[in-house]
């Protein structure tokens, strides 16, 4: 596990799934924690981490709100100090035909998933800057930047523009000491995928959570503290020189060319 003793991470979205996933991991390997979120469930999150002896802090939130964010960082500047290491994984998803899409919707997803991402790194940046020093680590999706299914045109276009987005960061501030990457998830085992399934499957939910671990070669969906190792190693010192990527977590999914050809 890498040492991330001393230094500040701010989780967001990280009531839950994927970011509790990664806050916790980030918290074992040393990191003063804060994690955000909309609901309060983030307190209750924090407080759970707290028992087993972390130093996490939990804030709540909207990173659609640029005012929001700047108290959040004023929040985590008296707790812990500057943030080191941003992890932007807010994000929200709705399956919908593109015809029947509302304009509400889509300005909904794009506001969390992009916006999001954009408010809070902004809020960050200065303080990295002056440091020379940051850890930026934006999650994405595999939806959008690689594959996508019928009904996430929005998703899969504002999780596309994170990948833009972390490329373009990237370039920009890779000669300042700070590092920008993209984890891009496939299918995690999480509440948010646990929704899908029903959506699909609305008899039986478990049917569609097997039939998508029948196309994972490894033989099964991925898990939050999975996707927080990842994290670790891209906050590590030891990822110095790794920048402007996208990290594929998806257990090989995309990977088949078909389903039903070659050998079994």
């Amino acid at each position: 596990m890498v040492d991330l003793s001393g230094r500040t991470a701010l989780v967001t979205g990280a009531s839950k799934g994927i970011g509790l996933g990664i806050a916790r991991v980030l918290a074992l390997c040393g990191a003063k924690t804060v994690i955000t979120a909309r609901g309060e469930d983030t307190l209750a999150a924090a407080g759970e981490l707290r028992k087993r002896g972390l130093t996490v802090s939990g804030v709540r939130s909207d990173v659609t709100d640029p005012a929001s964010i700047q108290n959040l960082i004023r929040v985590v500047h008296d707790l812990y100090g500057p943030v080191d290491i941003l992890v932007n994984d807010a994000g929200v998803s709705r399956v919908c035909r593109f015809e029947e899409m509302t304009d509400e919707t889509r300005d909904m997803i794009f506001n969390v998933n992009v916006r999001g991402t954009w408010n809070c790194t902004r809020a960050v940046i200065r303080d990295m800057l002056s440091q020379r020093y940051g850890r930026i680590i934006n999650v994405s999706s595999v939806t959008g930047a690689l594959v996508s299914d019928p009904g996430y045109s929005a998703y899969a276009a504002s999780k596309a523009a994170i990948v833009g987005l972390t490329k373009s960061l990237a370039v920009e501030y890779a000669s300042r000491g700070i590092t920008v990457n993209a984890i891009l998830p496939g299918y995690v085992l999480t509440g948010m995928v646990e929704r899908s399934a029903k959506t699909a499957n609305p008899g039986d939910p478990k049917a569609a959570i097997r039939g998508i671990e029948s196309g994972v070669p490894v033989g099964r969906l991925g898990t939050p503290d999975e996707a927080g190792y990842l994290a670790a190693f891209l906050a590590s010192e030891e990822a110095s020189y790794i920048t402007g990527t996208t990290q594929v977590f998806d257990g090989g999914s995309t990977l088949p060319e078909t389903n039903s050809m070659g050998i079994r």
